[in-house]
Order: structure tokens, then sequence, then C-alpha cells
């Protein structure tokens, strides 16, 4: 596809705010500068001074970069071709924006921020996956209300994978598995007898034996991995969200609640994902799945990539591109097609301009309530315990992810996971047990537990 034919209707730089200017909103607006057909003139954090600071860490000089503290100042500095930086959405609204990009990952923030700029009819970014796994449907009916568009963003995984998906739908392939890896390799040492992961290092003693598949059962080998390397954690929330994300946009869906989530080498993942009779771990066709990217320190990284795991139904072809180099299960029944690469904003411009110029979404063209990510106690909870979620991957102690059919809020019904973020319990939940609706203080003021149950209308009923 020719990028400059398929935008040659833009007549003039689409208009962005990015909200949350952290690793994701900074490398938005430094590559922003570079591209043609996009402006990020404005900024949103909690503070002005640090939407300042992310525009001045992308090299804009400080005479262009205005920290506003009212909407007056705003449109001022906006009048005047500055830089706008603001630590409150709304006094940016009133400026001719076209699209507001939502990168904070705060579930109720980032909520807030998402009925804020529908209710500005201005096309809506969705970079926040923890919004986007509650209510993004919703969001997406609501602005089609207003002849918007809510996109999920190129630059991160989940617009990736539904592009690769349904390209491959396009092209008739049948579709076995459907993911992409974890975000931190899992890098063997051999001589080491060590494995390291985002910073943390464990022995693996026995690891070497287990190093190829060969002819080998994929479930022991698995299994094998993931055992000697438990002391290095395995799976996040994140990925369940993003995966769910692409669920809800494509119609694939699990072959675990919580993944396979195997240890694999790049050129693994085809056995490894391949139908049971086939060898390999997956039960049914369409399954969403994540991997973590086992590798030496000298072999290559699949960088956090998207990817499918297609039927070989074209013996004589995929022959004939297993010596080109594609990656082909041990058995030839599977190959594996991949995007090696997410990189955050610095490609966000593709889903700003099909909003804003086409009227497109990166995402599914009828996000469906398929499924929901839901929380699972690890530990008895007490009642009174604080989900608070925290760290870079917004997760909350003790409490995991798995994924289960999309349902409306009821009394007994798993709650969503982000919807419980930073709730009090008012009863206990025991360990393995889901966390409901109704063990969990709510929040009646809350901007995302009324987008959810507006969600929950427009899909299943009153």
């Amino acid at each position: 596809m020719n990028h400059h034919a398929y935008f040659a209707a833009a007549d003039r730089p689409v208009e962005t705010c990015i909200v949350g200017a952290g690793s994701f909103g900074r490398s938005f607006i430094g590559q922003a500068r570079r591209v043609p057909l996009m402006n990020a003139r404005v900024a949103v954090d909690l503070d002005a001074r640090t939407a300042a600071e992310a525009f001045a860490a992308s090299g804009i000089p400080p005479h262009e970069i205005a920290a506003c503290e009212t909407a007056a100042e705003a449109k001022a500095a906006w009048g005047a071709g500055r830089h706008v930086a603001v630590g409150d959405l709304r006094l940016a609204l009133e400026l001719p924006l076209d699209v507001v990009v939502e990168a904070t990952g705060h579930p109720e923030s980032g909520a807030r921020h998402a009925a804020m700029a529908v209710e500005a009819d201005k096309h809506l970014v969705l970079v926040s996956k923890e919004v986007d796994s509650v209510v993004g449907p919703g969001l997406v009916r609501a602005a089609r209300d207003r002849s918007r568009i809510v996109t999920p963003v190129d630059g991160d995984q989940p617009s990736l994978l539904i592009g690769l998906v349904t390209w491959a739908e396009v092209l008739g392939f049948t579709i076995v598995a459907a993911g992409k890896s974890s975000e931190y390799d899992f890098v063997y040492d051999e001589r080491a007898g060590t494995i390291w992961s985002n910073g943390r290092t464990a022995p693996v003693d026995g690891f070497a034996g287990l190093w190829d598949i060969g002819g080998r059962s994929v479930g022991e080998v698995v299994e094998g991995r993931s055992r000697i390397a438990s002391a290095l954690p395995q799976r996040t929330v994140p990925d369940l969200c993003e995966m769910l994300v692409v669920g809800n946009a494509t119609k694939l869906s699990y072959d675990r609640p919580n993944f396979h989530v195997p240890l694999a080498r790049i050129h693994e993942v085809p056995t490894i994902f391949a139908p049971r009779e086939n060898g390999g771990l997956m039960s049914g066709d369409r399954r969403l799945d994540v991997f973590n990217c086992l590798r030496r320190p000298d072999e290559i990284s699949f960088a956090g990539g998207v990817f499918v795991v297609v039927r070989c139904e074209d013996v004589w072809s995929w022959r004939i591109l297993a010596e080109k180099g594609h990656v082909l299960g041990r058995d030839g029944h599977t190959a594996m097609i991949w995007l090696p690469r997410h990189l955050l904003g610095l490609e966000a411009a593709t889903s700003v301009l099909e909003a804003a110029v086409l009227g497109r979404s990166s995402g599914g063209l009828d996000p469906q309530p398929q499924l929901d990510l839901c929380a699972r106690a690890d530990a008895d909870l007490p009642a009174g315990t604080v989900l608070t979620a925290s760290g870079h991957h917004h997760e909350i102690r003790n409490v995991s992810g798995v994924l289960q059919p999309g349902a409306a809020l009821a009394p007994g019904g798993a709650i969503p996971y982000y919807l419980a973020a930073n709730r009090p319990l008012v009863r206990p939940v025991g360990k393995g047990q889901l966390i409901a609706c109704d063990d969990v203080e709510l929040d009646e003021e809350s901007a995302l537990l009324e987008l959810r149950r507006d969600q929950d209308r427009r899909f299943f009923g009153p």
C-alpha cells in the first residue's frame, strides 16, 4: 500500500492534543515535529509544567512553549502560534483540535478524558488500553453517534495485530493463532546458567537440556522451561488487556483464560502455537496468545512485535517460502507471519490520520464486548483491601487477570479488572476466586463506571 496515496485527501495538517506526557506521549510529540500531515501543539499532564517539559525534551525552544492555567491563556497561546501545555484537558477543548490522543494509562482519568473528547466532538485515539478493555466498544458507538472515530493506535500491539489479522483474513489465510511477544525478552546465558529478563537474573539449572524442542512433546518442553525459570515473572495483566482489545475487534478468542504464555524461541512459534493434532498447544483455530521471547544474547529480539500463525494449505507455495527463510512449524503444517516492531508514538500518526482524514479506525469495523478482563485473587484478600493498581504495568498486588466472555455488570458477576482497580473490597475474597461486582465498593461518580453502564445498555439491553 502506498501511504502517500492512502492519505492524499489531507488538505492541511491534523491538529492533535496528547494527554499524558509519559514515554508514549514524549515519543509522540517528538515524532510529530517530523510528520508533514500532523501537528502536536497541545499537551496535557497532571500539571502544565510537566506538559511543558515534554515539549522542551523534544527540542522545542522555551519561548515557543506556554504553560497555561486558564482556557483564555490557552487560546491566546494558540493564536500566537506557541505550544500549549495545560494541566486539565478542559482548558484545551475549545481550541481547533481534530484529535485527542489519550495516553495516560490510568483507567479513571483516561475514561474521563475519553468522555470529554467524545462530548467535545473530537476524534479519539485511545492509547490507554486499560480504558479500552472496559469500555472500548461503547466509546466507539458513542463517538459514532456524533460522526466521530474512536481508534486504537498504531505503535502499540493491539492496532498492529488487528492490521495483521485482517490482512491475513483478506488474503484468505486460515488463522490458527495470533498474538504478540511480551514486553521483555528472556535472555539465556548458557555459560552462566542464567536467564535475564527486565532487570532480573535467575539461575536456571538444567535449562540447557530444554533449549531445543527437537522431536519432543511441545507441552513437556514448555512446562519444563516455565518451571525452571519460575523465579522470573512470566505473565502480565497488560498482555491480556491488549489481546482483549484485539479479540473485541476481530472475534478471535482465547485458548486458556490466562493464555499459555510459553518461553519460546522465535523459530518455535509456529510449532508451539500449532493445533494439538499437529503437536502444538492450541485446541482450536483463531486463538489469542502471548509468548516470552527466549533468546541468546547474540540473537535478535521479537521486539514486542505481533504475529499470526496460519495453516500451510498450499504446500507447494509454503515449501518455496520456507526456502526463502519464512518460519514454518517443524511438521510444515503451520507458518508464522510476523511484524517485529511496535514503535510507540513514533508510528501513531497513521491512526491519527486515518481518523481525521479518512474517518476510519485502525481497529475493528464494529468492536463488540466479546471479552472481559476480570480479576482473580491470588491470595486471601480481607474486606477493606484497597485494590491499588501501581507500577509501570498498573497491576494489582495479589490479583491476576483472566479473560472471560463479555457480560453486563451484575451482582455476583465478575468485575472488569480496571474497574476494580483502586477501589476497596467490601467483603473478603478467597484465593482463586474471581472478584465480583458486589465485592467492590464502586464510586457512583466514576466516569469509567458511567461509560461501562452505557456500554452495557448499548450491547446487552437495560
